[in-house]
């Protein structure tokens, strides 16, 4: 179905001279027959794919991983937020088709750009993957066409870098074509809230603009949220990512704090989350990770730049944040100094979970690649278990530890370590084994007293 909406879509581009390119676009998309191209098929794209096409668009999804096409166009999916069986439903009723050919871009009525948007080593935006992929639209740009930005940016992305290089190519925004941004709101491993139930933030470059990304999105999902400018949208998903970032400093900063008091913050925060108002609980651990938190707030302190503002809340919270991975290897050397009597640098640990949270296989910024390599620069050997990801995968930032497994748990093995150190609570993981078996355990998830699971070895981080 897919194949033979483009060619038809292609067919119809001739335009009736009495409607403009927006009534044209408009009537495709509230009849649905709109073909839709979703740009990246990662933990982002692939969802708001399958949830178009659901929807009863035909969908062609692109990715420039061949591989990764090919698997897909077989009903094989590689994340957990959509399983095989609903991609296969997708593929086998001609809704979802997977290409890593760009000219077909050009069929496209709607285009959905979900690229990755990290930081440079200087931690500065790296906006090439989507500078790349709108020169790739814009090689097959043509007159009626949405083109919709979800990823994660600093305000004015859409209208300051999108919008001039597509219109480099002649054709106006707003007239010939129209530019939008939706911020994708994924929270990976949360399955209580798939992507046609979380509410869209949306805008437009003008007026039509905004009506057709109002009309798009509100096809596909249950309630939208539009806002005046592509440039409010922006800041609006900055705003959710940094109002976590900096609370989860603050509770980190205060387990520092009250541990040193000999206060409990795990306690501290059951009893304060008792409040009906005014309160809202968040909970410490090893380190920040994923796609959207520990990088999003530097997209908005690297712009401020511009203004010559300060963001102070904002840069001390990555401050604390980044500083947690150190505080749990100090906490981790003077438990085995003064339980075992043992230095870091003789000692084997054991990293439980390496993803960057529970219940997913997503290890983007995960702290646990960092816990180990601050336990290994101070001389320590280590090891991890994660039941959803079997191999340390190549990463930039950590080159020197790709390729190692996951080890499988059993008496012997965690009898062999010298410290088990909890970084990711996953569900699927045999903590009473643990609790059992190991000599010492470094808790930064607050698992086991959270699971009632007594143990005298257990070391809160």
């Amino acid at each position: 179905m897919v194949a033979d909406g483009l060619s038809a879509s292609m067919e119809s581009r001739s335009l009736d001279a009495s409607r403009t390119t927006h009534d044209l676009l408009l009537e495709r998309i509230s009849a649905r027959t709109a073909q839709v191209g979703v740009i990246g098929l990662g933990y982002v794209g692939l969802p708001l794919a399958i949830a178009i096409a659901r929807a009863g668009f035909p969908v062609s999804g692109f990715d420039i991983d061949r591989q990764k096409v090919e698997n897909l166009n077989a009903g094989q999916s590689y994340i957990e937020a959509v399983t095989s069986n609903a991609l296969a439903e997708k593929v086998a009723d001609g809704r979802f088709r997977a290409t890593a050919d760009f000219a077909e871009l050009a069929a496209c009525d709607v285009i959905v750009i979900c690229v990755p948007t990290p930081l440079t080593k200087h931690r500065e935006p790296d906006l090439s993957f989507v500078g790349n992929t709108v020169q790739v639209i814009a090689d097959n740009l043509r007159r009626g066409q949405l083109i919709a930005l979800e990823s994660t940016t600093y305000p004015g992305t859409t209208d300051g870098v999108m919008k001039p290089i597509l219109e480099k190519t002649g054709l106006q925004s707003g007239t010939d074509f129209f530019i939008g941004f939706s911020p994708e709101r994924e929270d990976p491993g949360n399955r209580s809230f798939e992507v046609a139930m979380i509410p869209k933030v949306v805008a437009g470059d003008g007026a039509e603009a905004a009506a057709l990304m109002q009309a798009f999105y509100q096809s596909v999902v249950k309630t939208i949220v539009p806002v005046s400018t592509t440039a409010t949208a922006e800041a609006v998903k900055l705003t959710e990512n940094i109002f976590r970032s900096v609370n989860i400093a603050l509770v980190n900063e205060l387990k520092i704090v009250f541990g040193a008091m000999g206060i409990d913050i795990w306690e501290v925060i059951e009893a304060a989350k008792s409040k009906p108002f005014g309160y809202m609980p968040f909970y410490p651990g090893p380190g920040l990770g994923g796609h959207c938190v520990p990088i999003d707030p530097f997209y908005l302190t690297w712009k401020a730049r511009e203004y010559e503002l300060p963001t102070r809340f904002i840069e001390l919270a990555a401050e604390i944040n980044t500083a947690m991975p150190r505080h749990v290897i100090d906490v981790l050397a003077r438990a085995l100094d003064f339980r075992a009597g043992k230095a870091m640098s003789r000692s084997r640990i054991l990293i439980i979970g390496l993803a960057y949270k529970k219940n997913v296989p997503d290890t983007r910024e995960s702290p646990s690649l960092r816990l180990i390599e601050l336990i290994e620069e101070r001389g320590g050997r280590t090891e991890f278990h994660d039941p959803h990801v079997s191999e340390i995968p190549v990463t930039r930032e950590h080159m020197a530890l790709k390729g190692r497994r996951s080890v499988e748990l059993s008496e012997a093995a965690l009898k062999s370590f010298d410290a088990v150190l909890i970084a990711t609570d996953h569900d699927g993981i045999d903590y009473k084994a643990i609790a059992d078996w190991a000599p010492l355990i470094i808790d930064t998830r607050n698992v086991f007293e959270r699971l009632g699971l007594k143990c005298e070895t257990v070391v809160k981080a």
